[in-house]
C-alpha cells in the first residue's frame, strides 16, 4: 500500500483527467482556447517524430532474430487475422449502411467548402506506391507501408549476415537504437495528459460540437459497428487463446483513451506495444512485428468508416451503387487500410481517392471532413484495440503467449 501511495496517480488516470478536463475548459472559455491547440500539437509532432524509427527498428530487429521458417510462419499468421478481420468489418460497414442509411436526410454543405482534392491514382498505382524508390524520402514523408517492407527486407538480410558471420554486431545495433527511441518515447508520454487536454480544449472550444448533430445518423453507426466488433472480436480471440474476456476492457484502458483523444494509431503505437507485452501477455519479438504491420494494414475500425462513407456519400447525393460499385467500395477500402495515414488530418485524401474511383461528387465530402475528428475516435479505438488481439492470437499460435501474464499472476517490463 505504501509502495502504491508512493507512486501516485497512473498515466492512464491523469490521461483520463487530461480528457474531461479539457473538454469541460473548452465548453466554459469557448473559442479562446483555440490558443492552446499548439501545445497539443507540440505533443503529437514529438510522439511522430520517432514513430518512423520506432516502427523500422522494431519490425527489422523482430524479423532479422528468427530463422526463415519462424519468420514464415508468424507473417502467415499475422496476415491471415488481418485479411480476415478487415473483410469481416468491411461487410460489416456495408451492412450498417444499408441498413442505418446515414446519407438519407442529410444536406450537403455548398462545394466551395469542400477542401480541394488531392490527386489520386489508380489501384496499381496505390500497390506501386508501397514499394519504395528511395528509402529515406519514403521515412521522411511517412509512408509506413514502404518503410515497413524496406524494415521486412532488411531483417531478412540483417539475420541471414548473422547466421552465416556469427556477428551479431548489426542486430545489437538495431535493437539498442529501438530501445533508445522506447525510451524518447516513454519521456514524452508522460506529457499526454497536458497534450491531451490542450487538443479537447481546442476542439470543444473553438471547433464545437454543433456539427455532430446533423451527422448523428453516421457517427451512431460507427459506434453501433464498434460495439458489434468488440463482442465478436474480443470473445472470439479470448476462445482461441484461452484467456478470460472478461479482463480484456481493464486492460484496454489506456490504450483505448489515447486512441479516443489523439485519433492516431501511429501517437498509440508505443502505448499498444507496450501494454501488448505487459498486460496481455504476448512476447516482446511478436509484439515488435505484429505491432507496426498491423497498425500500418489492420485498421478495422478504418475499414468500416470508409465503407458507410461511400454508403453516406451515394445516399446523400442520390446516387444508387451498384452491386459491382459495392464490390469495389469493399475492395477498395481494404486496399486503402494498407498504408492509411494514421495521423490525424489525412482522411481528407482518403475520402478523395474513394469518392473519385467510384464516380460519387466530391460535394459529398464536405461533411464528412467536418467531423472527422469525430468519426476518427471511432476509427482509431478499433484499429488500436483488434491490432492487440491479432498480436495475442498470433502469440498464441507460435507457443509465445504468457497466460501468467494475462492473468495478472506475473509482472513482466516491456525490454
Amino acid at each position: 500500500m505504501a509502495e502504491k501511495a508512493k507512486k501516485g496517480l497512473s498515466l492512464t488516470t491523469w490521461i483520463l483527467i487530461g480528457t474531461i478536463g479539457g473538454i469541460v475548459f473548452g465548453s466554459l472559455v469557448g473559442p479562446w482556447a483555440a490558443n492552446l491547440k499548439f501545445i497539443g500539437d507540440i505533443f503529437i509532432r514529438l510522439i511522430q517524430m520517432s514513430v518512423v524509427l520506432l516502427v523500422m527498428t522494431s519490425v527489422a530487429a523482430a524479423v532479422g532474430k528468427v530463422d526463415g521458417q519462424g519468420m514464415g510462419k508468424m507473417g502467415f499468421h499475422t496476415f491471415k487475422w488481418i485479411i480476415i478481420l478487415t473483410i469481416v468489418s468491411a461487410f460489416l460497414g456495408l451492412a450498417l449502411g444499408a441498413i442505418i442509411k446515414p446519407g438519407l436526410g442529410i444536406t450537403i454543405a455548398d462545394s466551395a467548402d469542400v477542401t480541394a482534392p488531392a490527386a489520386v491514382g489508380s489501384i496499381q498505382d496505390t500497390l506501386l506506391g508501397f514499394v519504395p524508390t528511395n528509402i529515406i524520402g519514403s521515412m521522411a514523408a511517412g509512408a509506413m507501408v514502404p518503410c515497413i517492407l524496406f524494415a521486412i527486407f532488411f531483417g531478412i538480410a540483417m539475420g541471414a549476415y548473422t547466421r552465416y558471420s556469427g556477428k551479431t554486431v548489426v542486430v545489437d545495433l538495431i535493437s539498442g537504437i529501438n530501445e533508445v527511441i522506447m525510451n524518447i518515447i516513454k519521456y514524452v508520454m508522460k506529457l499526454a495528459p497536458i497534450g491531451i487536454f490542450c487538443l479537447l480544449a481546442h476542439v470543444s472550444g473553438a471547433i464545437g460540437f454543433r456539427v455532430v448533430i446533423p451527422m448523428m445518423k453516421f457517427l451512431g453507426a460507427l459506434l453501433i459497428g464498434d460495439i458489434i466488433q468488440f463482442l465478436v472480436y474480443g470473445p472470439v480471440a479470448a476462445a482461441l487463446c484461452k484467456v478470460n474476456p472478461l479482463m480484456m476492457p481493464k486492460k484496454f484502458a489506456k490504450m483505448s483513451i489515447m486512441a479516443l483523444t489523439t485519433t492516431s494509431s501511429a501517437i498509440c503505437l508505443p502505448t499498444k506495444m507496450e501494454d501488448a507485452v505487459t498486460k496481455f501477455g504476448v512476447s516482446r519479438r511478436v509484439a515488435d512485428f505484429t505491432g507496426p504491420l498491423t497498425m500500418a494494414m489492420n485498421s478495422n475500425g478504418a475499414v468500416q468508416c470508409y465503407v458507410l462513407a461511400i454508403m453516406f456519400m451515394s445516399q446523400s447525393m442520390g446516387v444508387v451503387l451498384s452491386p459491382y460499385q459495392l464490390g469495389m467500395a469493399i475492395l477498395l477500402s481494404c486496399l486503402m487500410c494498407m498504408g492509411t495515414i494514421v495521423v490525424p488530418g489525412g482522411m481528407v485524401i482518403t475520402y478523395t481517392f474513394l469518392a473519385s474511383s467510384l464516380g460519387l461528387p466530391l460535394e459529398s465530402i464536405a461533411i464528412l471532413i467536418g467531423i472527422d475528428w469525430f468519426s476518427g475516435m471511432f476509427r482509431t479505438i478499433m484499429n488500436v484495440d483488434v491490432d492487440v488481439l491479432v498480436g495475442m492470437m498470433v502469440a498464441d499460435k507460435l507457443g509465445e503467449l504468457d497466460r501468467d501474464v494475462y492473468n495478472e499472476r506475473k509482472l513482466v517490463e516491456y525490454v
